[in-house]
């Protein structure tokens, strides 16, 4: 007997009207001062995270009582064929500082395969969303990953890891090659937008590390589904507790795995 919450289709829409109504919570709390807490040096989380939060959770128990939940501020709770892997607030550092970029990222997987996204950004009223096979969208729009196939013509965005104060021999002299061969690097703190942005062929190109997977779950899908390829830095299968992605239209994608090799020895060296 065919199980219609595990549906991809079904799981979409439903990810598409949670992700609205938790970023209605967020457009209330933006531009408002926030008290902020430290969960590291310089990793935020505010009321609002934990509101959002909360309203997710509620309605995935209430709507898929037997799927599982990986989300940022409550942890893990496994056990299930589906598994919904949540960021209420990705971009948390730029909402307290009333810088209008960040979004809530919903990913849903089943049997280990992501299934299903949302990611919503309230600032913008802006919604992508994907079902696997089925595409990726845009406020209800088809979307695509541009045609640059030169770094040289190409606009690219990343984000710095929170140990980058830590390791900066780890992530700046990567930073620094792209720099140097790209038309133009942006980092604007929300992974999960820059992967819809990629998707939609805003940006061309993306790298990062040391991301989790409610950070990517999402918008790997929707970058999928929108013709790009998504991988670790080194080209293989992406993992999504790798925690290292580089993503980008199939011909750039080989020239970005160029730039990235020479750097592997610094992802690869312990922390300690």
């Amino acid at each position: 007997m065919r199980d219609d919450s595990l549906d991809p289709r079904r799981l979409r829409e439903a990810a598409c009207v949670m992700a609205r109504d938790a970023g209605a919570i967020l457009r209330e709390g933006h531009g408002r001062s926030h008290a902020a807490e430290r969960k590291g040096r310089i990793d935020l989380v505010t009321e609002y995270d934990r509101r959002s939060e909360a309203l997710l959770l509620a309605r995935i128990r209430e709507q898929f009582p037997d799927h599982a939940v990986l989300a940022e501020e409550s942890g893990a709770h496994e056990g299930a064929r589906a598994r919904w892997l949540i960021d209420p607030l990705d971009g948390t550092t730029n909402f307290a500082h009333d810088y209008p970029f960040f979004c809530v990222s919903i990913g849903v997987e089943v049997d280990g395969a992501l299934a299903a996204a949302a990611v919503y950004d309230p600032s913008r009223d802006e919604l992508f969303a994907a079902a696997a096979g089925f595409g990726a969208t845009r406020n209800d729009q088809a979307i695509r990953v541009s045609e640059v196939s030169g770094l040289e013509d190409a606009l690219l965005v990343t984000g710095f890891p929170y140990d980058v104060r830590e390791h900066p021999e780890r992530h700046v002299p990567l930073f620094q090659d792209f720099l140097m061969r790209a038309q133009g690097v942006r980092r604007d703190g929300s992974a999960a937008l820059n992967l819809c942005y990629l998707a939609a062929g805003r940006f061309d190109g993306f790298w990062e590390s040391a991301l989790s997977p409610w950070d990517l779950a999402a918008g790997v899908l929707i970058v999928r589904e929108a013709g790009g390829v998504v991988t670790d830095h080194a080209g293989g299968p992406l993992r999504l507790d790798g925690r290292q992605i580089t993503a980008a239209n199939p011909v750039l994608h080989a020239r970005m795995l160029e730039v990235l090799a020479p750097h592997r020895a610094a992802w690869q060296r312990p922390t300690s």
